[in-house]
C-alpha cells in the first residue's frame, strides 16, 4: 500500500521539479521580472520577442508540416537518402546551399530540426548550420551598400568557407567516437527519433486516409510546433533585452585598435552583441570610423551571427553538450581565422 501511494507522489513531485527548471517557466518569469525591476523596459523588450517570433512562425509553421508528413506518410527515410552517398560531397553541398539559404541564425533552426528528424548526418548539418546564417541574396546587398562589396564578396567566401571547415572538422571527431549520440532525447517530437519511422514498407503520400497516419501527422505536428515555437520565444526573449540593455555605441571602445587582440576580442563580442545580419553591416561601418580595423569588422559579423545568445539557446535545445561546444568553438575560431585572412587581403 505504502509504494502504490508513493509512485503518484513521485510522478507528481517530478512534474512539478520538470515545470521549475523547464524553458517555460523562464518564458513566464523574464518578462515578470522586466516588469517589476525595470517596467520602462517591459513594453519595448516584448515587442522586439514578439515581432522577431512572429516573422519567424512561416518558416516554424514550413518545418513544422514538412516533418509531420515525412513521419506520417513514412517518408523521412526517402528524403534523408538524398543526402547519402560520400559524405565530403554532402558537407560540400550543405555548405553551399547554407550559403545560399536565406534565413538568420534564429529562423534556421526550424529548419536544422527537420534536417536532423531526417536522419541528414550530423557533419553536413553543422556545415548547414554554420554558414547558412552568415549570408543570403538581401544581406549580401545591404552589406554591400554599408561596407562595400570587398566585405559582401568577403563574407559570402567566409560562410561557406566556415561551413566546409565546421562539417569536415566534425567528421573527423567523429570518427573518434566523440559524437556518437549527439541529439537531445524528446518525447513525441521527430528529431529523438532521426532516421525511423513508425511505419514499413513504401511511402504513403496520401496519409490523410489512414486513422493511424492522421495520428501520427497530428502527434508530431503539435510536438515540435511546441518545441520550436517554446525555445524561439525564448531565444527572442534574449535578443530583445540584448538589443535594449547593450548599446551599440558601447561596444566601439571594446573593439576598437588593430592587429590579433582586436580581432579576438570582435569575434567573442559579436556573440552576445550581435543583432541581425540586416543591423551588422550598419553598426560595423559606424564601429570601423571609431577605430576598429577591418579584420575586426568581419570577425564581428561572422562570430555574432553564428554564436548570438539568442542561436545559442536554440542550438542548445536540439544537441547535446558536446556538439553545442563543437558548435562554438567553430563558430567562433573560424570568425577569427577570416577575421585575420580578410584583414591581411584588405588590410585595416
Amino acid at each position: 500500500m505504502t509504494d502504490l501511494s508513493l509512485a503518484p507522489t513521485g510522478a507528481t513531485l517530478k512534474r512539478t521539479l520538470g515545470f521549475l527548471t523547464s524553458v517555460w517557466l523562464l518564458i513566464a518569469l523574464i518578462p515578470v521580472g522586466i516588469l517589476v525591476f525595470d517596467s520602462t523596459k517591459f513594453r519595448p523588450i516584448l515587442d522586439i520577442a514578439i515581432r522577431s517570433l512572429i516573422s519567424t512562425l512561416p518558416y516554424i509553421a514550413v518545418a513544422v508540416a514538412l516533418i509531420a508528413y515525412l513521419k506520417a506518410s513514412g517518408a523521412e527515410a526517402v528524403v534523408a537518402r538524398a543526402f547519402t552517398g560520400r559524405p565530403s560531397r554532402m558537407i560540400v553541398m550543405a555548405a553551399l546551399f547554407g550559403g545560399l539559404a536565406p534565413f538568420c541564425s534564429c529562423e534556421v533552426i526550424p529548419f536544422i530540426a527537420g534536417m536532423l528528424a531526417m536522419g541528414v548526418p550530423l557533419p553536413a548539418v553543422m556545415a548547414f548550420w554554420l554558414a547558412s546564417p552568415l549570408i543570403d541574396p538581401p544581406t549580401l546587398f545591404i552589406t554591400a551598400g554599408a561596407l562595400g562589396w570587398e566585405f559582401a564578396v568577403g563574407k559570402a567566401v567566409a560562410a561557406v568557407s566556415i561551413g566546409l571547415m565546421g562539417g569536415f572538422a566534425l567528421q573527423a571527431f567523429m570518427r573518434t567516437g566523440v559524437f556518437a549520440d549527439p541529439l537531445r532525447p524528446r518525447t513525441g517530437g521527430g528529431c529523438s527519433s532521426c532516421g525511423t519511422s513508425p511505419f514499413d514498407g513504401r511511402p504513403v503520400w496520401r496519409f490523410w486516409k489512414e486513422t493511424e497516419r492522421r495520428e501520427t501527422f497530428r502527434r508530431e505536428g503539435t510536438a515540435n510546433a511546441v518545441f520550436l515555437v517554446k525555445w524561439l520565444a525564448f531565444a527572442y526573449l534574449l535578443e530583445g533585452m540584448l538589443i535594449t540593455y547593450i548599446p551599440a555605441e558601447a561596444i566601439g571602445p571594446v573593439v576598437g585598435g588593430d592587429g590579433l587582440l582586436s580581432i579576438v576580442i570582435a569575434a567573442f563580442v559579436g556573440a552576445p552583441a550581435y543583432l541581425n545580419s540586416y543591423a551588422a553591416p550598419p553598426l560595423v561601418a559606424g564601429l570601423i570610423d571609431q577605430g576598429m580595423s577591418n579584420g575586426a569588422g568581419m570577425a564581428f559579423m561572422v562570430g555574432g551571427a553564428v554564436s548570438s545568445i539568442p542561436a545559442m539557446a536554440a542550438v542548445w535545445s536540439l544537441v547535446k553538450a558536446p556538439v553545442f561546444a563543437a558548435y562554438m568553438i567553430l563558430g567562433i575560431g573560424g570568425a577569427i581565422i577570416v577575421g585575420v585572412v580578410f584583414g591581411a587581403v584588405v588590410g585595416s
